[in-house]
């Protein structure tokens, strides 16, 4: 259920920032910084829905293992996310350009929280992994 609720937050928080983006932070940073903010929503659009498909994907019965896999993965989506977007969101809206050092770090937890994917999938068993 955890991992439901920070989908919404995430999904929630994700409009607010392309709509602070576009209506308000617009006006106050050159063009490169705003194509770098907007980088930064559409990759918290895109992670708060596929935590929200792993979210939904946990409430029916699975295996415990692929369960812990899966909530692993969605863990790291987060924290991802946090660093990804985040550290750009805030290097942007606050003028704290040295939080963009954070930046390539949230990146890899996201390509390792794909990666986590698989491992996932590997729970499920191989009749699962050729469905």
């Amino acid at each position: 259920m955890l991992l439901l609720i920070l989908a919404a937050v995430l999904g929630c928080t994700a409009i607010a920032m392309g709509a602070y983006a576009e209506h308000g932070l617009k006006v106050r940073i050159d063009d490169e910084a705003f194509r770098s903010v907007m980088t930064a929503v559409r990759y918290h659009q895109v992670h708060a829905v596929t935590l929200l498909a792993l979210a939904l994907a946990m409430l029916t019965p699975l295996n415990p293992m692929l369960v812990f896999r899966l909530g692993l993965s969605g863990g790291l989506f987060v924290l991802g996310t946090l660093m990804f977007s985040g550290s750009i969101y805030a290097a942007f809206i606050m003028d704290a350009k040295s939080v963009l050092k954070i930046t390539p770090a949230g990146g890899m937890c996201l390509m390792v929280a794909w990666l986590s994917l698989i491992w996932a999938a590997l729970a499920a068993g191989p009749s699962s992994v050729a469905e």
